[in-house]
């Protein structure tokens, strides 16, 4: 009956609604396949030996991941996995055919070098780091001929089996070797497969292999593989220097999965890979970094499992890339890296900007250069401009009448996105006001969609409503036009000319990402002249000519979803990872990032549509409806948990020793964090037998119970700095004293310093004690050092731990039986003071029995840390 009192406008409102929702339900739908890979058929074990099979290649990452497991440095099975490829490679070598060369090395690395990540000036050193290297060759090929380069690592983070990271990377290379054998493929330029053991590190190994192996200045491009989730978009990330790289790509890739615009954001992601040692640190080698990006749930936690893999992830990645390394192998372009500085000699040539390109549900990719960019982005700005004096000449319009009227449209437009923004981002908070806890739509994406895109398209009308009261500057008598045929206009070519502004703002800013908007304006553009054609027809009020206007728009729409949609998902995924920001504001950020990215996709998704059906949405019973949704959505969304073992809740844990000297322990304790904003209170309260077994009845609070500060954690320095509110709870020594004998002692020797009238020389020997499996241990020098024997002797950036005063770290890793020695210069008599951590990954009894009472939603990465300063 309600609905029998609708007026005609609001029935016509509801129809354009009700059809609106269908065509991006099934542009939902497709783009969901696309990215979840729905359209790639995995091969089997018993596919031809001449075509990539995703079933042969899951068997070695079950191999990895199960049958190995752990692959962290300073653990078995990362010797066991180095072994296992080595085995594997040795067997591909004995059934080569005699027109094959095939070398394979176990290299060990060690090096030292300065880098920023995160923000951070870091100093790495390490040592007896294992790479396994295979080059498959012609017999005529020279040891000096340009190369193409693949590389995966083998290793894996704490407390992570690694099946997609990276395990299905090591995995696709050994298969794509199997492939390049018994394909009966004779490269024409050798093929490098890097198996790198030391990525988690810093990209250590990658950084081995750049600095001493004799293959390194061979390599004329490469291809990084890698993965922050468990399949799904294998997205080209990054490319370049220069746009052959990606040139390449898009002529070969089979499933392109690409947008320049990942590159535009991809520094602001906490992470990153061996590209920067291949394509910038070390080297100018022009490449591709290719990532899975889904099942970012699972990454670097022990949920990071074989049955995660997502079907058909692996074999689209191992068709593109058998495609790309033949492609590389045969270009002209493949050079040497002594050809690549002789061409930039004689030339005077530069490496060229990135190129624009982005693909279509991984069918197509579309690629354009930077020069072609300023031509093509600027022709419809340029339509834009010229727009009013073509409508003078046509209606009789007056041109700045015109220009202030389209001005207004792209005021209004721009308000519609940043509503769109604004208004979930608030409700979100209102929402947080009332919740017991954030994050609900974290283990149910769809929640997110249900609460956040009904608003948000409310905010992208509201200026709809307000349009119709503001007054257009041409004078409606003097011409033969409605006023609503000049508010059309307005509101169309306003928003025309806003994402016009917005991809010339990113091409002028340097950004890749303009392709986005450029497509909205160009899709825009014929939709609008079926539309005025329809309208001479069926007139401004017939549902037909809303029709002829979104019709032609449904290659733009569904793009939109598909990148958008790809966008929310990752964000969404991402959000069980990025830090534990500082109270009281810190518990609102995850809900509203997510609130503020569905908003804009929401934008970009139905702003082109708004224009001229947003007159029809635009009615109060629709924006109640909307609003109403919403608000139901955000109620229900309550009874939700925010976690499953589908989406687990990360928890760091730590089992903390202070010492004293090799064998004196001061404090023993357990220390624990979280990197999301539900915080160590949610923890306790949903795995109240920790909190028993820690601190008996009494309540938990971070008032109550002492705080963990951040040098307790310089053990993963600079991944400390997720942390905003850490506690510790004391314990006995007992089972430290049991497991260790030794403890790790920084002493000094040969003499206590060597003294000049400029500065002194500390000369020290770090000894590891009887730590079992050691991944990393850092240094923190605080004091006035002017020189070190690390690195070249290059003293990095200072970088201040929470409030302290400026030092700097070092990070040690690799294993050995000597110590490691070292020297220090300060400029002043002040004394130097060293804060030591040593991450050691073997569990006592207690920590493990501690680990086992948390529920299975929660992911705990454990780890023992012994902490000792000294000052010399």
């Amino acid at each position: 009956m309600a609905f029998m009192r609708l007026s005609s406008g609001d029935v016509a409102g509801f129809k354009v609604l009700f059809a609106l929702m269908i065509l991006y339900g099934v542009s939902s739908y497709l783009a969901y396949s696309a990215i979840h890979m729905k359209f790639v058929t995995p091969l089997g074990d018993d596919a031809p030996l001449d075509r990539f099979s995703e079933a042969r290649a899951i068997e070695h990452v079950r191999v990895l991941a199960e049958e190995i497991g752990g692959r962290q440095v300073g653990t078995p099975g990362l010797r066991q996995a180095a072994e296992y490829i080595k085995k594997q490679l040795e067997l591909l070598k004995e059934r080569a055919g005699s027109n094959i060369r095939i070398e394979i090395e176990e290299t060990v690395v060690n090096g030292s070098f300065n880098m920023m990540f995160l923000g951070n000036s870091l100093s790495l050193t390490y040592r007896n780091h294992t790479n396994i290297v295979m080059r498959i060759s012609s017999v005529d090929s020279q040891e000096s001929d340009p190369s193409v380069l693949l590389n995966g690592h083998f290793d894996t983070p704490p407390g992570s089996p690694g099946a997609g990271d990276c395990g299905s990377c090591v995995a696709s290379l050994l298969e794509l070797a199997r492939l390049g054998i018994d394909s009966g493929w004779t490269p024409p330029r050798p093929i490098i497969f890097l198996f790198n053991g030391a990525e988690e590190l810093f990209m250590l190994g990658s950084h081995g292999f750049m600095t001493t192996h004799r293959w390194r200045d061979t390599i004329g491009a490469f291809i990084d593989i890698e993965a922050s989730g468990t399949g799904g978009f294998d997205l080209v990330c990054q490319s370049g220097p220069g746009s052959w790289p990606s040139s390449v790509y898009a002529q070969s890739a089979i499933y392109p999965m690409a947008n320049s615009a990942a590159q535009d954001v991809f520094g602001a992601v906490p992470g990153d890979t061996d590209y920067r040692m291949f394509a910038t640190d070390y080297g100018d080698i022009p490449g591709l970094d290719i990532i899975f990006l889904l099942g970012g749930y699972y990454y670097h936690t022990s949920y990071d499992t074989v049955d995660r893999l997502l079907p058909g992830s692996m074999q689209a990645r191992g068709d593109n890339l058998f495609s790309l390394m033949k492609a590389f192998a045969n270009s002209s372009n493949l050079l040497t890296a002594q050809e690549r500085k002789s061409l930039r000699d004689s030339t005077s040539q530069s490496k060229g900007g990135r190129p624009i390109y982005f693909d279509y549900f991984a069918r197509f990719l579309v690629l354009y250069s930077r020069r072609q960019a300023l031509v093509y982005h600027t022709i419809p700005f340029a339509i834009f401009l010229l727009m009013p004096l073509l409508l003078r000449l046509r209606t009789g319009y007056t041109s700045f009448n015109s220009y202030c009227d389209f001005l207004k449209g792209l005021l209004c437009h721009a308000c519609g996105i940043i509503f769109a923004i604004l208004l979930p981002i608030s409700l979100s908070v209102l929402r947080l006001l009332f919740s017991g806890h954030s994050m609900n739509w974290f283990a149910n994406p769809f929640l997110a969609f249900l609460m956040f895109v009904p608003c948000s398209i409310v905010g992208l009308l509201a200026p709809t409503i307000i349009w119709r009261e503001i007054p257009l500057s041409q004078d409606v008598l003097t011409l033969a036009l409605s006023r609503e045929e000049l508010a059309d206009e307005a509101r169309f070519w306003g928003a025309f000319g806003f994402y016009n502004l917005l991809t010339l703002a990113s091409l002028a800013s340097g950004l890749s990402g303009g392709f986005i908007t450029f497509f909205l304006s160009v899709s825009m553009l014929p939709a609008w002249i079926f539309y005025r054609l329809s309208v001479k027809t069926f007139g401004h009020q017939s549902l037909r000519s809303a029709a002829s206007y979104v019709i032609p728009l449904v290659p733009c729409i569904m793009y939109s979803v598909y990148f958008g949609g790809f966008l929310a998902v990752f964000v969404i995924e991402k959000m069980g990872m990025t830090g534990s920001h500082p109270p009281p504001y810190g518990y609102f950020v995850p809900d509203a990032i997510v609130a503020a990215v569905v908003g804009l996709v929401t934008g970009w998704c139905l702003g082109p549509c708004i224009p001229v059906v947003g007159k029809w949405l635009a009615k109060p019973r629709i924006i109640q409806v909307l609003l109403h949704g919403s608000v139901i959505a955000m109620a229900l969304s309550s009874q939700f948990f925010p976690y499953s073992n589908d989406a687990p809740k990360r928890v760091v844990f730590q089992h903390t020793v202070q010492t004293i000297d090799a064998d004196q322990v001061s404090e023993v304790s357990f220390d624990f964090a979280v990197v999301d904003s539900n915080s160590l209170m949610f923890v306790f309260h949903h795995a109240p037998d920790v909190g028993k077994e820690l601190y008996g009845d009494k309540e938990l609070s971070f008032d109550t119970v002492p705080q963990s500060n951040t040098q307790r954690w310089t053990g993963i320095l600079p991944i400390n700095a997720l942390f905003s509110r850490s506690l510790k709870f004391p314990t006995t020594t007992a089972e430290i004293l049991k497991e260790y004998s030794k403890f790790p002692l920084l002493t000094s020797h040969i003499s206590p310093s060597i003294s000049t009238k400029v500065s002194r020389r500390v000369n020290l020997e770090f000894s590891l004690g009887s730590l079992k499996e050691v991944w990393v241990a850092v240094l923190n020098i605080t004091g006035p050092l002017s020189n070190w024997s690390f690195a070249n002797n290059i003293v990095p950036a200072p970088v201040r731990i929470g409030n302290g005063p400026p030092s700097y770290a070092c990070r040690l890793s690799g294993t050995g039986h000597e110590n490691w020695t070292l020297w220090l210069e300060a400029n002043t008599s002040e004394p130097l003071r060293i804060d030591v951590a040593v991450l050691d990954l073997h569990l006592t009894e207690q920590t493990k029995k501690l680990k086992g009472l948390f529920p299975s939603w929660m992911d705990v990465t454990a780890f023992t840390s012994f902490l000792s300063s000294y000052t010399f």
